[in-house]
């Protein structure tokens, strides 16, 4: 079964996540989410799989997230999902995902639990 990760190289916590499927012999595919977002019917798949919120997933401490008022709670799913994908560095990462399973990898270990 195959494997995909929601990667930002320049993230230290999604490098070792990568790093750690390497270990476990897996080749996963990798998907730059800040060069190619996810769609809006990915992402609120990703959310639903993983059991969250958009906000759950949302790095609330980049002025994106401020400049763009997403703390306002009459914003909607999908305001909030729309929000990500046109601002992908607002996506918490990494993220993994096998089959029917995905895992935040906050901590980087995490991941494992889904392999």
């Amino acid at each position: 079964m195959s494997v995909k990760i929601y990667h930002n190289p320049r993230c230290s916590k999604s490098r070792q996540a990568l790093e750690l499927l390497h270990e476990q012999g897996l080749e996963p595919e990798i998907v730059e989410y800040l060069k190619t977002p996810p769609d809006h019917a990915t992402l609120d798949r990703l959310l639903t799989t993983l059991g969250l919120e958009p906000r759950d997933l949302m790095r609330r401490k980049e002025k994106e997230y401020k400049e763009a008022g997403l703390s306002d709670p009459g914003l909607t799913r999908d305001q909030l999902i729309d929000a990500m994908i046109e601002h992908p560095k607002l996506i918490e990462r990494p993220i993994v995902v096998k089959g029917k399973k995905a895992a935040l990898g906050r901590p980087p270990e995490k991941v494992l639990d889904i392999l």
